[in-house]
């Protein structure tokens, strides 16, 4: 090792990378630290990663790889047991003719190439990538790896009990049992596949574990019924559910730091004939707040919502089905309002994000704490931005719109198909059409959209039945998904949002006071330069970001 350490350093000193002094220095502090050569020059600031990359790969003729870009073999990839791969960074990422190809962060890590060799009985053939790459892709590519073994572990341990009967001396040993490390792996394994949800369904022969990725639900691993009992206690636990109680929907939460992260899991159990199913909501907490463009408001859009967020105020409602991502956008607008200057309440079912500078409160039905009583209340708190979760009923909108017209600017959502349709939804509710056209600043419709995988998404060339779909004459290239181990064979990684930003003027003002309909203020807007979601999501799959599939699910059949 010492031999491998020395030689890196020599080779970043002849390419003109670090000087000898630094060169000195590292070595000094390596010998200290006991840590490797290329982390202490990076540490101190001497050398980026990359250039110890660029120039690795030049001197040793090694190849340099982006394993975001290329097919990682999963049976290949857990060839190599986790620890190892850990230990020295690496990852086998292929079989070429007969010998294995590993992607390495030091390549010259002769123990690390000695173990391989060893474990896999094969040639092996090193290129060079970054280590967070490698961090990733170990996560990916063994978390289910993880999952399986806590089962084994659990079956074992639990072989004899049956999973309706726990008792106190079994709830003890779930504290440090294998239903511990059971649980944390389908938490690990959750994000890591950048789950939003998990599911945990149980059935006559089987619990069925699955995961929500990008809105699509895609099947985990299956826990055997006996071993039930105390996987659901330990959630339980965890979230500070009551676990003697089964018969009736039950709510929790847990926190839990996960790879330097903050996550928070809003836990959800309802009785089923086969036993409690529980959802698990995951939330981020580092990713509370994006910025407009992360999100998926292009530039044009951008210039409106600059307006928006200048107005004193009246009404801006997010509209949409449940899912999409409404409490996001508004998260975003308020981190942009939240000034020392102004007041800001919210009322939320529930809260998802912590907000510092934000008075955030919690509906609680049971307690009698409605929006409705929230935003009464609010009102005396001298606000001066109000955000309410969602305008469920007609007394939540009299109040929302009375305060919107008494100086006070309201963020909200509605369920609604389009933005124009928001409206005509307050007006159903009894809101009066002269209140509601003087309350109303905007509505924004958004929907979410699953974006190509990059690594493995194929252009085509567009069909006659796509062009049709797109009201399109002369042929264009498309995208599609095929799938990959990167993106989970879905094709699809992420998703992005796709917008309808319906701006009031006087002209709609008065179209909605003589009683106007959805339809009429629709076409008054397109008239006025409204986008709609289907021209909106059409945009972004001429560029390749979504396909075709993802846009007749998400807007076709409406339009």
């Amino acid at each position: 090792m010492a031999k491998a350490r020395e030689k890196l350093g020599n080779i970043l000193l002849a390419a003109g990378k670090i000087t000898e002094l630094e060169l000195n220095q590292a070595v000094k502090i390596q010998n200290e630290t006991h840590q490797q050569l290329g982390d202490v020059l990076k540490i101190m600031g001497a050398v980026s990663e990359n250039e110890i990359i660029d120039v690795l790969a030049e001197q040793l003729g090694v190849e340099r790889v982006f394993l975001t870009k290329i097919y990682i073999d999963p049976i290949i990839a857990q060839s190599i047991p986790r620890e190892i791969a850990k230990k020295y960074s690496l990852i086998p990422i292929y079989e070429k003719n007969g010998q294995l190809v590993v992607a390495m962060s030091n390549p010259m890590n002769i123990n690390a190439l000695d173990d391989v060799r060893f474990i896999s009985q094969k040639k092996i053939i090193p290129v060079i990538t970054d280590s967070t790459s490698i961090e990733q892709a170990i996560e990916v590519y063994y978390s289910k790896q993880t999952t399986d073994k806590a089962i084994e572990d659990l079956k074992r341990e639990y072989s004899e009990r049956t999973g309706d009967r726990i008792d106190q001396s079994v709830i003890d040993e779930i504290q440090n049992a294998p239903a511990v490390r059971l649980t944390n792996a389908i938490i690990t394994q959750a994000i890591t596949i950048r789950a939003s949800d998990i599911h945990i369904e149980p059935f006559d022969s089987e619990i069925l574990v699955r995961y929500r990725i990008d809105g699509v639900l895609v099947e985990g691993p299956k826990i055997p019924p006996n071993l039930y009992s105390a996987v659901s206690t330990r959630i339980k636990i965890m979230s500070g559910m009551n676990i003697a109680e089964k018969r009736i929907p039950l709510d929790g939460r847990i926190e839990m730091e996960q790879s330097g992260k903050i996550y928070d899991f809003r836990v959800s159990s309802l009785p089923t004939v086969f036993g409690e199913k529980i959802v698990i909501r995951i939330l981020d907490r580092s990713k509370a707040l994006f910025n407009r463009t992360s999100i998926g408001f292009s530039e044009e859009e951008n210039h409106l919502i600059d307006k928006l967020v200048k107005v004193p105020h009246g009404i801006i409602l997010l509209t949409g089905p449940t899912g999409s991502g409404k409490t996001t956008t508004l998260y975003t607008f308020l981190s942009e309002l939240n000034q020392p200057d102004r007041n800001i309440v919210t009322v939320e079912d529930p809260v998802e994000y912590m907000m510092h500078g934000v008075n955030q409160v919690q509906v609680n039905q049971k307690a009698g704490m409605t929006f409705a009583v929230g935003l009464r209340s609010i009102l005396r708190q001298d606000p001066d931005i109000i955000m309410v979760g969602e305008i469920r009923d007609e007394e939540t909108a009299q109040i929302a719109v009375r305060a919107a017209i008494t100086g006070h600017l309201v963020l909200s959502t509605l369920h609604t198909n389009d933005a124009p349709g928001a409206v005509t939804r307050l007006v159903d509710m009894g809101v009066q059409p002269y209140l509601a056209a003087d309350a109303m600043v905007a509505v924004i419709a958004q929907r979410l959209v699953r974006k190509l995988c990059t690594a493995c998404k194929e252009a085509y060339q567009a069909e006659e039945v796509d062009l049709k779909m797109l009201k399109m004459e002369n042929s264009v290239t498309l995208y599609r998904a095929v799938g990959c181990p990167l993106c989970g064979n879905t094709g699809y990684a992420g998703r992005t949002a796709i917008h309808e930003i319906l701006m009031l003027d006087n002209e709609m003002r008065s179209l909605i006071e003589n009683g106007g309909n959805a339809e009429q203020l629709r076409n008054l807007a397109l008239a006025k330069g409204m986008v709609n979601l289907y021209e909106n999501c059409k945009s972004i799959l001429l560029k390749g970001v979504t396909s075709m599939y993802e846009m007749v699910k998400t807007v076709y059949a409406r339009d």
